[in-house]
């Protein structure tokens, strides 16, 4: 379904700056992982470009998350903390408030979906988190979580509609480009926008003329379609093997950003998701989930042209069951030898 809200490209009242995502920074120093940039010859060959990929499967809980989500739980007020914290994810995002609670003293409640991976639902209760599980063919994961916070007066922190999650998330990029220079190309995977919103806003504070290119399932599209038109779009509960890309819409927050700081949205499919997810793993020894792949599959496709230049490419997360990253190698006729 489409929803009127429609946007402006004017950025005088956008929510997040590079200022907030600095001092994101100064928030998660310490505690989030700076991570390390790998670079393959083969990438760069195939490619016809000199390609970094930032490694956010290296982070802690294995996802970008953990840093919007440390940045937003340690600003709360002493009285929330003391109430604790909700939110809703298929996922990583689920770890990260689950892990920040746990490091900041706050309980924290989790809604997550039935079918979620069994390494993410085992991952984030190791942490202790409280966990609720809902059908999502039956529930509306925004309107559970809502009833949840009001009925025990917890703060709703969501995956990514939040200034200070969006900002940090901005540190990735921040980071990316402290340790490489200047990029012509940054590539961003995109579920609800947060990571594309906080890392288009640092890049172009670092290069302006840096070409921001978020990337999203073909079966997810909702975001490209926004993007392209202006008017929010959404899917409900796409069939996707990008779990973490199965948002149904861009945010009111990250929407207007995207739109302002990022140059396009391109889409892939679920097949080029898994040879990318693939070649990562058999030629970098990276292990990465397939929403962890997008952002590199728009460039091994050619979606995305290497040109010679210089591009980054985010590797989100490394949070995949073994056996089930077995089954999508199989999918595409590949095997899981990383020699």
């Amino acid at each position: 379904m489409d929803d009127d809200l429609m946007v402006s490209d004017a950025t005088s009242s956008l929510p997040v700056t590079y200022a907030d995502v600095r001092s994101a920074a100064e928030r998660v120093s310490g505690v989030a992982h700076r991570t390390p940039v790998a670079t393959s010859r083969t990438v760069d060959r195939q490619t016809d470009a000199q390609v970094f990929f930032k490694c956010e499967n290296l982070q802690r809980i294995g996802a970008f998350k953990f840093r919007g989500a440390y940045n937003a739980m340690s600003r709360l007020q002493p009285d929330q903390k003391e109430r604790g914290v909700i939110t809703y994810s298929s996922g990583n995002h689920a770890q990260a408030i689950a892990l920040s609670g746990q490091l900041l003293g706050i309980e924290t409640v989790i809604v997550m979906p039935e079918n979620a991976p069994r390494v993410k639902l085992d991952a984030t209760r190791g942490y202790g988190a409280e966990i609720v599980t809902y059908d999502p063919d039956e529930t509306v994961r925004e309107d559970l979580g809502q009833r949840l916070a009001d009925d025990r007066g917890l703060t709703l922190i969501p995956p990514y509609d939040h200034e200070h999650v969006v900002a940090g998330q901005g540190t990735v990029a921040d980071e990316l480009f402290e340790q490489v220079g200047l990029l012509d190309v940054l590539l961003v995977c995109v579920g609800g926008g947060g990571l594309l919103s906080g890392c288009a806003i640092a890049a172009k504070h670092h290069a302006p003329d840096c070409q921001v290119i978020g990337v999203e399932p073909d079966a997810a599209d909702d975001a490209a379609r926004s993007f392209h038109s202006g008017t929010l779009h959404s899917v409900h509960n796409p069939d996707t093997v990008a779990d973490g890309a199965r948002t149904p819409h861009l945010g009111e927050v990250t929407f207007p950003l995207v739109r302002a700081h990022a140059d396009d949205i391109v889409t892939v499919s679920d097949e080029d998701i898994i040879r990318a997810m693939h070649l990562v793993w058999q030629r970098m020894k990276l292990i990465i989930e397939p929403t962890g792949a997008l952002a590199a599959s728009a460039l091994l496709n050619g979606t995305v042209a290497g040109n010679g230049r210089r591009i980054g490419v985010i590797l989100s997360g490394g949070n995949v069951d073994l056996q089930r990253a077995a089954e999508l190698f199989r999918r595409i006729g590949k095997g899981t030898e990383t020699t």
